[in-house]
């Protein structure tokens, strides 16, 4: 037993319920055993003991607590088939994020409430066979020789999608602390359409160089999301918000806001903290505090185009320390597709919109391109201020199709660039800006 204020937890072991932790036999039916009962009684842990746990989609319930002790890892399956399919919020065709939001996540839960994933223990998603049958997809882009036939099944086998490592949905009240993630197949933790969503001390890795869109963490239309305490190590953005794609995104119409992520260390991946592509829904009031971004391709990376809609606001970022990433920050609505900077549109409702941000103590070192903020013609990036920034980079700062951007004590020190170029860039307020290592016959902001 288990005692906490109110008196005896009720402990369901997922051994008394027939797993064997051999690593080798699916315990996926003594999972689902020690949930039902628990569930049945009114709530209760489902604790997973020392050993090695082979196991399909492990569904969760309300009121219940997960709890891995020191030692215990749970394998997920490398067989499709023991991951059944499960709802595609975007439905079909509209905008979702194709067939892999059709497809159970190792551990998931729905339209439940009060659910906790705890311990010292190891969620492992083995995820490698599933990102070698994304190269066996496109055998020339990886430089693969020519598939034999056991590549050709494995490679039928993608067609159905690749598992989430943790996924909930339309849920209410969750924890998530102190696990160790690794391997996911495809995103690590992804909570859609929640509220009230806390995700603490937790350890997050996948291969940087072999694993493909692991991204760390990726709340989607969630609202009141605390995330604190985590290091993340992954092969795409370490923690992203999302909110929905093109016309499913502003079907649905649930934004992601209210959104903490404080004292995190994030390591390689393609951003830090970013945004999008998909917000159709909506982000804002997002704050990002006292982390450290270490060899990332961007810091903070908020990403959109034409078609999207949406709006962006309220981000407050603030006492940052970026190490060796490519381009501190990067803030575009030109994500993809063939459209130019100079290109007008008709505003409309996929027109989208960044506006009221705020960067403040933040150092940036090693960096390649210090920065880029670069909008749409009929819908310029408006309202930004950068105070007491400083980069360390080989090129300056671009600003292209802006409105109201001000730098404030502000150092961006190049290589050979001047430190700011501006392109229709309205109302910019660079009084405040300096650099430590003015170039000869090169202006400060080259306008």
């Amino acid at each position: 037993m288990l005692f906490g204020a109110s008196g005896a937890v009720s402990i369901y072991n997922i051994r008394d319920y027939g797993a064997t932790g051999d690593g080798a036999t699916l315990d996926t039916k003594a999972f689902a055993l020690a949930v039902d009962a628990a569930f049945k009684a009114g709530g209760g842990t489902v604790y997973v003991p020392p050993g090695r746990y082979h196991t399909g989609a492990i569904r969760l319930k309300s009121h219940i607590t997960l709890h891995m002790e020191a030692g215990a890892v749970i394998l997920g399956s490398e067989n499709p088939d023991d991951y059944p399919p499960t709802e595609n919020v975007w439905r079909d065709g509209d905008g979702g994020h194709g067939r892999s939001s059709t497809m159970s996540s190792l551990i998931y839960a729905e339209d439940s409430e009060n659910i906790t994933i705890t311990g010292r223990g190891t969620i492992d998603g083995q995820g490698r066979i599933w990102w070698l049958r994304i190269e066996y997809a496109n055998p020339k882009k990886y430089k693969l020789p020519p598939l034999t036939d056991e590549q050709k099944v494995e490679l039928a086998k993608i067609s159905r999608g690749r598992p989430h490592l943790i996924r909930m949905l339309r849920c209410r009240d969750i924890l998530i602390e102190n696990v160790n993630l690794q391997n996911s197949a495809e995103w690590t933790v992804h909570p859609m359409l929640c509220d009230f969503v806390r995700i603490e001390g937790i350890s997050i890795t996948n291969d940087p160089d072999a694993s493909h869109n692991t991204d760390g963490i990726n709340p989607e239309s969630c609202t009141n999301v605390r995330i604190a305490n985590c290091r993340i190590d992954t092969g795409d953005d370490c923690v992203t918000l999302k909110s929905g794609k093109d016309e499913a995104g502003r079907r649905v119409g649930k934004p992601t806001e209210n959104v903490t992520i404080t004292n995190c260390v994030m390591y390689h991946g393609h951003g830090g903290v970013v945004i999008g592509s998909e917000m159709s829904g909506d982000v804002r009031n997002v704050t990002v505090a006292n982390c450290v971004f270490h060899g990332t391709d961007n810091g903070i990376r908020i990403k959109s185009q034409r078609g999207r809609g949406g709006v962006v606001e309220g981000l407050n970022v603030s006492n940052i320390v970026m190490h060796d990433v490519s381009t501190p920050f990067t803030i575009r609505t030109f994500y993809i597709g063939k459209d130019k900077v100079e290109d007008w549109h008709p505003v409309n409702e996929g027109t989208p919109r960044y506006r009221n941000f705020m960067f403040n103590n933040i150092s940036a070192r090693g960096a390649k391109i210090a920065g880029e903020i670069i909008g749409l013609r009929e819908m310029p990036i408006e309202d930004i201020v950068f105070s007491n920034v400083r980069i360390q980079a080989a090129k300056g700062f671009f600003c292209a199709n802006t409105r109201d951007v001000t730098f404030l004590e502000t150092i961006i020190d190049t290589a050979s660039d001047p430190a700011l170029t501006l392109r229709n860039a309205d109302e910019t307020r660079a009084d405040g800006l300096r650099t430590r290592k003015p170039h000869k016959d090169t202006p400060l902001i080259l306008k």
